[in-house]
């Protein structure tokens, strides 16, 4: 299976979770025409915002690394500027320079400067922002897919984040589950 089937087969496995907009991203076709690739360009700083940014949606625990270790930062703008059509490119790019605005108007910083509790809080902020304008898509809700989808088909989120079972092993239709398992995870 490559990459693109695994992403796929991942968001759909988490249903719901996924909005609309990312749900039709991934299972209309997947790829763009070459004129519609890369319509916005991410700087090595975009990107380690945007890795901090999916830690504070993924953090690191006990048990797994968080969405950082696992890559996002690199992630999420090759499948904006791959995979999304020029006008989420263009939406997704606006809304990480809206949050980094947002970030010196309302705490005085940039987002890499803010603490753990002011990130969360932006969060919540522009998490409660596009419920409440019910405006799909959003860069909220772009990055957020994208950090689900990144993080739980990456390495790291198949064999630590989740229980892992080689394939090919044999089928249990009836294996005990342990209240507080992790999700069971195949490749």
């Amino acid at each position: 299976m490559n990459r693109r089937e695994a992403i796929k087969s991942v968001a759909f496995l988490m249903g719901s979770a996924i909005s609309a907009t990312t749900m039709g991203v991934l299972f209309e076709s997947f790829t763009l025409p070459e004129q519609e690739k890369n319509q916005v360009s991410f700087s090595a700083t975009d990107e380690e915002i945007l890795a901090e940014f999916a830690d504070i949606i993924i953090p690191t625990t006990a048990s797994s690394p968080g969405a950082k270790a696992a890559g996002l930062g690199a992630f999420i703008p090759m499948m904006i500027k791959d995979c999304y059509p020029a006008k989420l490119q263009e939406i997704f790019a606006a809304g990480l320079k809206t949050m980094q605005y947002q970030c010196s108007k309302d705490f005085g910083k940039d987002f890499l400067s803010m603490s753990v509790e002011e990130r969360q809080k932006l969060m919540t902020s522009l998490r409660d922002e596009a419920i409440a304008s019910n405006r799909t898509p959003s860069f909220f809700l772009l990055a957020r897919d994208l950090t689900l989808l990144g993080y739980y088909s990456s390495e790291i989120g198949c064999t630590q984040a989740r229980e892992y079972l080689p394939v090919p092993g044999r089928y249990d239709g009836n294996a005990t589950y342990v209240p507080g398992q992790k999700a069971w995870a195949t490749n």
